[in-house]
């Protein structure tokens, strides 16, 4: 079977090499419910929540704590049953101290008794949206875009393609992939109802080909219906949405517009098993896998945790720290958030917890550009990296839009490659940080 590709992109590590050997044959398994749970109001891309309750409050596993204050927004829910300690704000990966709601786990995992399951034959697109926003579900590969948004395309825009997104193609990352091994039929289930809400005439899953026992088991799944499992290369960053689209439909996302311009969603394959419990079990997200990987972690694991669970915990459930741990990441190697402590909450967009050793970080010291193009040849985009750094040492901020900045995806091929170590996609920040604040004034 042919393997669907982009033009550009890289390989990680290596072509065969990964790091997805320490977890991806590993079953998911519960972590021990904590103790208790902090759990922040921005989970998502958009407005935070408001917090609606109070300390000393008594919750539901799976009640409302977190009211929408916006279109692109969604609710959040409490992991647990138990008592409200505090509402206040507190660290969270990335270095932002939101509101966050502290709530002390009663042991009793008692369900919100207004949560009921419903037959997704029997709802009308509009029923089955609301289902998606109340339970407060979203884009769960890190982005975090509300689900109910994109969910919700114009009058005017025609969706053609459905795309479900296992690619899964950061390194050492196996949360997906693991659900697909394990949950295909519920996936199956999240991408029917997903297809009745969008009205998509042709829905297909990309799978790298380096997660056969998943590609295998989602085509079995889908028998009998008209979702097509297609098998893509494996290649960084596949999983991104313009990648995606151009692997598996030839079409490409215009410059600055979004892929519903090109006539596709691309929802992940965990944000529809999602989807599946919050619209047919009535369950709201209140927790997800994540993979506690890396060389730096005595036994890894693919872990299902409690949303607002700490990071701290997780690593002591997964046998500690090896010695010479020099980074822990938030996500995989290429677009996580190095963490400043482990005293961070699991959030809605955490697919995982990575351990380097100070042998797999290398030396990073920069040196001046060598123009050897590397950083072209591998951006995705097609950008010119090395102008983009250049414009930024320049401050011309002016000249980076016109070289394409606010394009850039910032999945850090073009840092990768360099063999100056130029931090090239930290400097693209920077520029569209700038460009976008000029628009505003």
């Amino acid at each position: 079977m042919p393997q669907l590709s982009f033009r550009g992109g890289i390989h990680p590590l290596h072509k065969t090499h990964h790091g997805k050997g320490l977890t991806n044959k590993l079953p998911i398994r519960d972590a021990a419910p904590p103790r208790q749970v902090t759990i922040p109001m921005s989970q998502h891309i958009g407005a935070p929540c408001a917090p609606c309750v109070q300390v000393g409050d008594h919750v539901y596993l799976g009640q409302k704590i977190g009211e929408v204050r916006g279109f692109v927004s969604a609710p959040i829910h409490s992991s647990v049953s138990g008592t409200v300690l505090s509402v206040g704000p507190h660290l969270v990966a990335g270095g932002a101290t939101p509101v966050c709601v502290t709530i002390e786990n009663d042991m009793q995992d008692t369900w919100d008794p207004a949560i009921q399951p419903a037959d997704p034959d029997t709802l009308d697109r509009d029923a089955l949206v609301k289902r998606v926003l109340e339970g407060g579900i979203v884009g769960m590969g890190g982005a975090t875009f509300p689900a109910h948004v994109k969910l919700s395309p114009p009058k005017d825009k025609t969706i053609d393609f459905l795309l479900l997104n296992g690619a899964e193609c950061e390194p050492y990352l196996s949360a997906d992939h693991r659900l697909m091994v394990e949950n295909a039929p519920e996936i199956l289930k999240g991408v029917a109802i997903l297809q009745k809400i969008l009205n998509a005439s042709q829905c297909v899953i990309g799978v790298e080909s380096n997660k056969p026992d998943a590609f295998d088991i989602l085509t079995k799944a889908a028998e009998g219906t008209n979702v097509q499992v297609r098998m893509m290369a494996v290649k960084y960053p596949q999983g991104s949405e313009k990648q995606l689209i151009q692997a598996l439909t030839g079409r490409q996302v215009p410059s600055g517009k979004l892929p519903m311009d090109a006539g596709c969603v691309v929802v992940n394959v965990s944000s529809a098993f999602a989807v599946y419990e919050a619209v047919c079990l009535g369950r709201p997200l209140v927790s997800r896998v994540v993979s506690v990987t890396g060389e730096g972690v005595n036994s890894p694991a693919n872990l299902r945790v409690r949303l607002g669970d700490s990071v701290s915990s997780l690593l002591a459930q997964c046998g500690g720290l090896t010695d010479g741990v020099e980074r822990l990441v938030s996500g995989g190697p290429m677009m996580g958030v190095a963490l400043m402590t482990d005293d961070v909450p699991v959030t809605k967009g955490m697919s995982g917890v990575l351990a380097l050793q100070t042998k797999q970080l290398g030396d990073r010291t920069q040196t001046a550009c060598i123009r050897c193009g590397r950083c072209l040849r591998g951006c995705p985009i097609h950008l010119l990296p090395f102008e983009l750094c250049n414009d930024v040492e320049a401050g011309d901020w002016e000249r980076a839009e016109h070289h394409g900045a606010l394009d850039c995806i910032e999945c850090g091929s073009c840092t990768y490659v360099c063999p100056a170590k130029r931090e090239i996609t930290s400097s693209i920040r920077i520029a569209k940080r700038q460009i976008l604040a000029s628009r505003k004034k």
